[in-house]
């Protein structure tokens, strides 16, 4: 056992949860899967497997899924590493291992993975481009710099599952991560990861308008707190 939560958000994936949670191993993992008010059979499908189920009985949103999945594992006084993992089946669990190792030796309190130092398979080249922009945005108004700003992958210790307080519900819960390394002024690092989109992966990404929409919330919330 790792003594680490893999966290997994999911709306609407009965049709790949199933296929993701099988190839994560159970024995070494604590896997919490947050139903955020599906309205198809992943809640049936996740059942299938030993992933512990949290239901939202509506949609709230990825980033209060993961607030969600962090609260509930924090309850366990065993699980020291937090891993937030997505649904869609792009990431790998070979990458979480490595993602351990680093926070393991202690230098850093959060490990990001970064498509961008590792590898991406047929990754759609509009994707590539907004994502690129995405991260001058984020760098830019975080002071954080980064390869790869919106990486569903992340590890972290349990003393900063304790401080993050996720208050963005939607997507941008990713900006606001990166927000809080900077005034927190937690200790990071990338790792070299792989990111495989599958016609369904793609089908159930973010749209550009989203990624727009993403980008005044973050300009709006740092209005409000000035």
């Amino acid at each position: 056992m790792y003594r680490a939560a893999l966290i997994i958000p999911v709306f609407n994936e009965e049709k790949q949860i199933y296929n993701t949670l099988k190839h994560i191993d159970m024995n070494k993992y604590h896997v919490i899967c947050v139903d955020d008010g599906s309205s198809d059979s992943s809640s049936l499908e996740i059942r299938k497997t030993k992933a512990r189920l949290i239901k939202h009985p509506i949609n709230l949103g990825q980033g209060a899924s993961l607030q969600t999945g962090i609260e509930y594992a924090l309850q366990n006084p065993d699980i020291q590493y937090f891993v937030t993992f997505d649904a869609d089946g792009q990431h790998r669990t070979e990458d979480v291992i490595e993602m351990l190792d680093k926070i393991k030796a202690g230098k850093f309190d959060i490990v990001l993975g970064s498509r961008f130092l590792g590898d991406t398979v047929n990754m759609p080249i509009l994707k590539k481009i907004i994502l690129k922009y995405a991260i001058k945005f984020a760098n830019f108004t975080s002071g954080v710099k980064l390869t790869d700003t919106h990486n569903g992958l992340r590890v972290f210790t349990r003393e900063t599952a304790e401080k993050l307080d996720l208050q963005m519900a939607d997507y941008s819960h990713a900006s606001e991560i990166i927000e809080k390394i900077g005034t927190l002024q937690l200790k990071y690092t990338e790792v070299p990861v792989t990111i495989e989109y599958t016609d369904y992966s793609k089908s159930k990404g973010q749209s550009m308008i989203n990624a727009v929409n993403i980008g005044f919330d973050i300009l709006l919330d740092k209005v409000i707190r000035r």
